[in-house]
């Protein structure tokens, strides 16, 4: 199945200097900003349009169950994940599990911009963090 870059996730402490550094340095735009409380994100999400590419600035809503406050605690801030857009996502989970590739079931929601998404499990992809997302309602 075909797959393209969607964008990269990239956690941050401070969310304002975040943005100031990606709208006034990389001449970015905001195009969205909101905070999501839900389960596995618990995060304040920016994302930042440059020249048609994405990247999403998480700042954690909760320092005890954020999934990003536990990445940064471990790891620092920094690239968190990479999304790839890919045709229909349960085509694309079908796929995965004939690879012998697990999926972090519990990740897999609905963002409020209609973009369907699932995490790959980490211990299945050389550590590296990967979401899988599909726009159904752009098909």
């Amino acid at each position: 199945m075909k797959k393209k870059l969607d964008h990269i996730g990239v956690a941050v402490r401070n969310i304002e200097e975040s943005i100031e550094f990606y709208t006034k340095v990389l001449g970015g735009s905001m195009i969205d900003r909101y905070r999501s409380e839900a389960e596995g994100v618990e995060s304040e999400i920016a994302i930042i349009d440059l020249d048609g590419d994405r990247t999403e600035l998480l700042m954690p809503t909760n320092n005890t169950t954020s999934p990003i406050a536990r990445f940064i605690k471990q790891k620092g801030k920094g690239v968190h994940h990479v999304a790839y857009q890919v045709e229909d996502l349960d085509e694309a989970r079908k796929e995965l599990e004939l690879q012998g590739i697990r999926t972090l079931d519990w990740s897999l929601r609905t963002n409020k911009h209609g973009r369907r998404l699932i995490y790959l499990n980490p211990a299945d992809t050389e550590g590296t963090i990967i979401e899988y997302c599909d726009y159904p309602e752009q098909n």
